[in-house]
């Protein structure tokens, strides 16, 4: 079913609105989980399945790519005959509302505030272990060792690369294609995530996987870097420019390094930079040329520019939605 703008850009600005004022409502984890949780039930299922230890390293190459096919397809295939059914049942302008509703549960503006918050409060009720604790919840790195510029730099880099691909991405996709755009960037972000990893389980079975989440996510990582950009302090703007040009390129990841870099270069930071993952060093290049010390107060700051970037991102869909649902 294929949607257009004028459709598509209202869904995604609704969507926006929606899960900035409400977020996921907590009670329906323990009664339905979160769509998140389904499409990775489903990959768990397949890994299981498809990714055997006796098989060929083609092969679990293969099973890769049929598994990917499988945790995007099916999701889809779902959407698309719940958006069909419901076009037979409901006007037009409520079937825009329910898929703005269900794209919105895609998208994590409010709950990564609070996250990313948690770890401010943490440091500064419980000091390096609260601190410490609170980060643990949303890097995968080893935190245990962690000082408070170290934490500080973790809740940053995590808050500014989870804004391209948990808010900038679902939102661009859902303004191009409306629900079944969020469905499937979303499966093929949770299938990197899951299986998408240079393990011994997963350089094979999850390559496929890792360089579909490269592209889908290579628009939104430069439109966040704008948003974040645009977000900085008038002063703060050219910093925020040359330090994406220079050393977004650089990042280990195509895409985590513009935003991250954005972000450093507004907050006067450097971040990424070495860091551990279970107990092995990974030697990131750094993001900013600012002071790699970074305080509580540094974090309020991050918080804030993410708060604006997030304001930009919602009026340029609005705009949008409005331009679309103008007759020409």
């Amino acid at each position: 079913m294929v949607f257009p703008l004028s459709v598509t850009f209202p869904v995604a600005a609704l969507a926006a609105v929606l899960e900035a004022a409400c977020g996921y409502p907590p009670a329906l984890l323990p009664a339905i989980g979160h769509p998140v949780m389904w499409i990775g039930a489903l990959i768990d299922m397949l890994d299981t399945a498809l990714n055997r230890p006796d098989f060929s390293e083609q092969k679990r190459r293969m099973m890769g790519i049929l598994a990917l096919i499988l945790i995007i397809g099916v999701p889809l295939w779902v959407t698309e005959a719940v958006l069909d059914l419901g076009s037979r049942a409901l006007p037009a302008p409520l079937m825009l509302g329910v898929q703005a509703v269900a794209a919105c549960t895609l998208v994590a503006q409010k709950s990564l505030w609070e996250h990313v918050r948690a770890v401010g409060t943490g440091l500064r009720q419980g000091g390096l272990a609260g601190g410490r604790q609170a980060v643990a919840q949303i890097v995968g790195r080893d935190t245990a060792a962690l000082d408070e510029a170290g934490i500080v730099r973790a809740a940053l880099e995590s808050l500014a690369e989870n804004f391209s691909d948990g808010v900038v991405a679902p939102l661009f996709w859902t303004a191009l294609f409306g629900l079944p755009g969020a469905v499937f960037y979303k499966a093929a972000n949770t299938a990197d995530s899951m299986i998408g990893h240079l393990t011994p389980r997963h350089a094979a079975f999850g390559w496929a996987a890792a360089k579909l989440d490269d592209v889908v996510n290579l628009p939104a990582s430069r439109l966040a870097a704008l948003c974040l950009i645009l977000a900085a302090p008038a002063e703060r703007r050219a910093a925020a420019r040359a330090a994406v040009r220079r050393d977004a390129p650089r990042h280990r990841s195509p895409n985590a390094g513009w935003p991250e870099a954005a972000m450093a270069g507004a907050l006067r930071l450097r971040l990424a930079g070495p860091r551990l993952y279970k107990g092995v060093r990974v030697d990131d290049a750094w993001m900013g040329n600012g002071t790699p010390d970074a305080t509580v107060a540094d974090l309020d700051r991050g918080l804030v520019l993410y708060r604006r970037a997030c304001l930009i991102l919602v009026g340029v869909l609005l705009v949008g939605a409005l331009l679309f649902m103008i007759p020409a």
